[in-house]
């Protein structure tokens, strides 16, 4: 027997909540990556680290304030929590992935297209690692080609973005990139909820696993922290905020000493003055 699934429980509020959500870790995570391509190397990492952590709690944050208005009509959903928790690591890990090459390599050519692309594949793991942490009296089914349709509307969306966050053009520019990135989360999420169908089983045996309502808080409490926290590190940055590039660094490369002592100048002997020639015309009366 098949169940009637709805997505939209809430209406429009979960997924112009779940949009909003996305948005915020995305510009928030992409502002930290422009801010790694401003600064040496020593500070790079812990950037791009803050960057990865926003928009993967962003995008996992999304996801489930989306799921709070998905319900099956005919058989309660419950989350394994293990399960849930391991798709915010995968997020994290996948997207922090394709961040560090982007920073690193910047943000053009094969490094944006492998950066881009694990981004993505980061968005769409995540979506679908969740949704194998719901637990209902049923199967879940999908649809193939829609799934591999969601897929590519993350990778794009995600390419895209990092590649906005790469140009470093100021603070409008990347909150165009966030919204970019939000696009590329939420509609990833409703085109796999719509490769999805039910299969129940129809034994009656109830789910195991936690409620939404309990998930609810620390989805809530946890992420929206962080990416609180995360706001405040942007806005308080007063490079980032302007957008301004720092003062470039002599960084010592291996094999090259930091500081090449000058060239010593070729000494020049002085010019002898040439002596006066003497006056055709009194050499021609003395003769």
């Amino acid at each position: 027997m098949h169940g009637t699934v709805d997505g939209f429980g809430y209406g429009l509020v979960t997924p112009l909540v779940a949009y909003l959500m996305a948005c915020l870790g995305g510009a928030l995570g992409l502002r930290c990556t422009s801010r790694s391509l401003l600064v040496t190397r020593s500070w790079r990492p812990g950037w791009l680290a803050l960057g990865s952590a926003a928009i993967g709690s962003g995008i996992w944050t999304m996801h489930f304030i989306a799921m709070m208005g998905f319900t099956v009509r005919e058989a309660p959903i419950h989350y394994d929590k293990p399960m849930t928790y391991a798709s915010l690591a995968v997020a994290v890990v996948m997207v922090g992935v394709g961040i560090f090459i982007v920073g690193y390599r910047g943000a053009k050519g094969a490094a944006l297209f492998t950066g881009g692309t694990i981004t993505g594949l980061g968005i769409a793991s995540m979506h679908y690692l969740g949704m194998a942490g719901m637990h209902l009296d049923g199967a879940f089914q999908y649809d193939t080609l829609l799934v591999a349709v969601s897929v590519l509307i993350a990778t794009a969306a995600a390419t895209a973005a990092l590649w906005a966050a790469g140009q470093v053009r100021g603070f409008l520019w990347s909150v165009g990139a966030g919204l970019v990135m939000g696009l590329a989360v939420t509609g990833m999420h409703y085109m796999g909820m719509a490769a999805l169908s039910v299969q129940l089983h129809g034994t009656g045996t109830p789910a195991e696993g936690e409620s939404p309502a309990a998930l609810l808080a620390p989805l809530l409490i946890g992420p929206l922290a962080f990416l609180c926290l995360a706001a405040a590190v942007v806005v308080f940055d007063p490079l980032l905020a302007l957008g301004r590039p720092a003062p470039p660094r002599d960084e010592p490369r291996p094999g090259v000493p930091a500081h090449r002592p000058p060239s010593p100048r070729p000494s020049r002997r002085p010019r002898r003055a040439r002596r006066p020639e003497p006056d055709r015309a009194r050499l021609a009366q003395r003769r």
